[in-house]
């Protein structure tokens, strides 16, 4: 049950009434209309704006409207009262028999929380797309964990989601990726070599170029690059994307698909996809103007194969073929997006590094001209993680092969601290990540905290086990739960309703952070009644002799718990059953 939707429903179904009979004009539309927490939390349960929408269309004052509304609504026996506030908001409290109805909900319907929002439409959710020169860094991290629980909570609100990893291996940084795993090839055959500046000259390498070495023995050594740069690229692609697949596999991801972009290259995708802008009217021939900035010593008027990107929203026109007919870096992202498009996506998502910010207009572009419109595009942007090591910011450099790796983080404090952690931010804000406070049990932790309350209420339901009282599901919903009335039980119970609509309003805005404080604020409240029980016992929620109180207490903190199980699910950590 959603009761915020249910209240909307009462409300949209209340003004077809008063228009019905004559006290608000036909026709008008109640598509603004909302029905959702008040502000103040002292003004009421719920708040709708009806009233301060539909005034103007309706040609009335919103008090008008408001008080009307507000007489009818009450006659719902689920609305105790209705409060016209300020200029025309009303203000609604609930029975609370209402929220108590809740509780059973949370307990008997598996589904509790799942939304309709997507209705199984599908969507294409691309991250990570590391390039497949190494392992996997802490920066690559923040984007695995966002991209993965993205999907999880566009799953849990009906959506149709494929997970898929881009892989870069058309570019000329794969065949340093060869020469470098050549160089480790070479010193497995004892050879002394030299690093060319540009290469990698990480350890993660040496493996490679033993297992190169183990498959085809000496037979490359002393030969030109002709010979053996192609092998060796793909030996060294798909070795690292092995440890790509290890490496998410820690943190409990796995890709639906990968799709390789040198698939793209001498198949006929990319002329297709050209041809189809073409077709549009949106390729041609032109000069681009100097970039603006300080100039380029290289720099020179060249007349190229242009997109008119700015028809679909870009700043400037983008090249996708160079003078010399060779394909720019942006062509075959076009044609790998209207791959996406043909596969029958009704939306895309792409999450991307903050480097990448420049990218984000020009490919709504193209997806907009390719799909006509009809297929939206998201990107999202993941910024930069700050590792603290002993209070020093640790420097990372692929290149000189000093950098700190996704397993090194997950090693340290595990895949659900990394996981959640990474959550605790909004995906375009910076994040700071020291591994003492990650890992530090505290209320400042966030993670813990969540854990905690989760394990609290098994504690709970432990020793009510041990006194001899039933606290199976079923029977805790067939508790008697109308004695659940002291303002911070009912707090808590509030806060339980609030799960659908958070679902739906963190899938919406592709938010999965707002998970994360909403658990955070959930545990708090949990943790907050538990503390009230050291002074008042009332509150305790294992009442001596007393079973049929204590049932309906423990009813409602397993509710909790059954919520922070399904919240934890989406951002893809396992709740604690006991902490230690």
């Amino acid at each position: 049950m959603n009761i915020f939707a249910d209240l909307r429903a009462l409300v949209i179904a209340t003004l077809g009434e008063m228009e019905r009979d004559g006290l608000l004009p036909a026709g008008l539309s109640t598509d603004a209309v909302s029905v959702e927490p008040p502000r103040d939390a002292g003004l009421g349960d719920m708040a709708t704006n009806a009233a301060m929408v539909l005034a103007k269309p309706a040609g009335m004052k919103p008090r008008e409207i408001a008080d009307a509304l507000a007489t009818r609504l009450t006659a719902d026996p689920r609305v105790v009262s209705a409060e016209v506030a300020g200029p025309g908001f009303l203000n609604l409290r609930l029975a609370d028999t209402v929220w108590q109805a809740l509780i059973v909900d949370a307990l008997t319907d598996p589904g509790f929380g799942r939304g309709t929002l997507g209705a199984n439409q599908k969507v294409l959710v691309e991250y990570v797309s590391a390039n497949p020169t190494g392992p996997l860094h802490v920066g690559h991290t923040r984007g695995a964990v966002f991209g993965d629980a993205l999907a999880s909570l566009l799953d849990y609100a009906g959506y149709d989601v494929t997970r898929e990893y881009y892989i870069n291996d058309g570019g000329a940084q794969v065949d340093v990726l060869a020469r470098s795993v050549y160089l480790r090839y070479q010193e497995a055959h004892d050879l002394s070599v030299d690093w060319p500046e540009g290469t990698y000259p990480g350890d993660y390498l040496i493996e490679v170029g033993e297992a190169l070495k183990a498959k085809v023995g000496d037979i490359w050594l002393d030969q030109p690059e002709d010979v053996w740069l192609e092998e060796v690229r793909l030996f060294a692609t798909e070795a690292m994307m092995d440890l790509i697949r290890k490496d998410l596999a820690k943190l409990n991801i796995t890709m639906d698909n990968s799709y390789s972009e040198k698939s793209l290259y001498g198949t006929g995708k990319i002329e297709k996809a050209i041809g189809r802008l073409d077709q549009a009217g949106l390729i041609y021939r032109g000069t681009l103007e100097p970039p603006k900035g300080k100039m380029p010593e290289d720099w020179e008027p060249r007349e190229q194969t242009l997109f008119k990107s700015t028809e679909h929203g870009d700043d400037v026109d983008r090249p996708v073929q160079k003078s010399d007919g060779a394909w720019t870096y942006f062509a075959p992202d076009i044609a790998y997006h209207y791959d996406k498009i043909e596969r029958g996506f009704d939306a895309l998502i792409d999450v991307f590094g903050a480097d990448h910010g420049g990218y984000v207009k020009r490919m709504k572009a193209a997806v907009s001209a390719l799909s006509d419109g009809r297929v939206p595009l998201d990107v999202k942007l993941t910024q930069l993680v700050k590792l603290y090591q002993n209070g020093e910011p640790f420097k990372m450099s692929k290149r000189a092969g000093t950098f700190i790796t996704l397993s090194d983080v997950v090693d340290e404090v595990g895949a659900d601290v990394t996981r959640f952690h990474m959550l605790t931010r909004k995906n375009d804000a910076p994040l700071d990540f020291d591994f003492a406070k990650v890992t530090e049990q505290s209320k400042d932790n966030p993670v813990f905290y969540v854990q905690y309350a989760h394990a609290r209420v098994n504690s709970v339901l432990r020793k009510a086990a041990e006194a001899g009282i039933a606290v199976d599901d079923a029977t805790l919903a067939g508790a008697d739960l109308s004695g659940l009335t002291h303002p911070a039980e009912l707090a808590i119970a509030r806060k339980v309703a609030e799960w659908p609509r958070m679902v739906e309003i963190a899938a919406r805005g592709h938010e999965p952070h707002k998970i994360a404080f909403y658990l955070y604020d959930l545990a708090s409240d949990l943790h907050g009644l538990w503390n009230l029980g050291n002074s008042d016992t009332s509150l305790r929620f294992i009442q001596d002799g007393d079973n049929a109180t204590s049932q309906s207490k423990i009813a409602l903190i397993r509710a909790v718990q059954v919520v922070i199980a399904a919240g934890l699910g989406i951002l893809g950590v396992t709740p604690v059953e006991e902490m230690r």
